[in-house]
């Protein structure tokens, strides 16, 4: 059983690869356009990338294989390259990006750690049709991604970081998995930080990940 699980690992991880590379293709080619068609095309397969990480994520997270490499890390420029990765839809959807530089460093992995933090702004903008997305650190050490969004109905926040579960919103959402809390919620056990949600119907959500736990101590 082991030696079958390791060979999906190593074919789908073949897959990857592989199907980023037209994807990166197209990009280019897109990037010689200056439209509106192009620049949804443009976001479409962005998106397309980041549901190809979420199953390689999947996959990963009870491999053998897993290395996790636990070093300091610049939050502020983690951050920062997610927003890069997310400009063109803020700019695309007029919604308002609050963010000020933070000035702190944690122990982590800073791979698995920024594919936390994307999942939670991708899905921030998902749920966020206009308004604004906040992202702060609160306490020191609570990174917070807050949005004015539709927000979670009260009987679904104790589920949404089940597998497949995706509550009224989500079934209200064709696009909906019920895998991207999930995973963070897998991630952040194995890096040793707690993740929570608050959110209020038509109000918006907050989700907070508590870094406290490895934070960086100086001597």
């Amino acid at each position: 059983m082991d030696q079958k699980y390791d060979d999906m690992i190593d074919y789908y991880t073949t897959w990857g690869h592989q199907i980023k590379t037209p994807i990166a293709a197209m990009k280019l080619h897109l990037q010689n356009e200056d439209s509106p068609l192009s620049f949804k095309l443009s976001t479409d397969l962005f998106h397309i990338e980041q549901y190809v990480e979420m199953v390689m994520t999947y996959l990963r997270l009870d491999s053998n294989n897993t290395d996790y490499v636990f070093h300091e890390v610049d939050l502020d420029d983690v951050i920062r390259q997610v927003i890069k990765k997310f400009a063109p839809e803020f700019i695309e959807r007029k919604i308002k990006l609050n963010y000020e530089s933070i000035s702190a460093f944690i122990i982590s992995d800073e791979k698995w750690l920024s594919f936390v933090i994307e999942q939670v702004v991708s899905n921030a903008l998902k749920y966020t049709p206009k308004g604004s997305i906040s992202i702060y650190l609160k306490d020191k050490n609570i990174l917070c991604v807050q949005d004015t969004g539709i927000g979670i109905a009260s009987e679904d926040l104790p589920r949404v970081f089940e597998k497949g579960y995706t509550g009224y919103n989500g079934r209200m959402d064709s696009k909906a998995s019920g895998l991207g809390l999930y995973l963070c919620k897998r991630v952040c056990d194995n890096l040793g930080h707690d993740i929570s949600i608050d959110s209020i119907i038509d109000k918006g959500t907050t989700v907070y990940i508590d870094l406290s736990q490895v934070q960086l101590e100086k001597e």
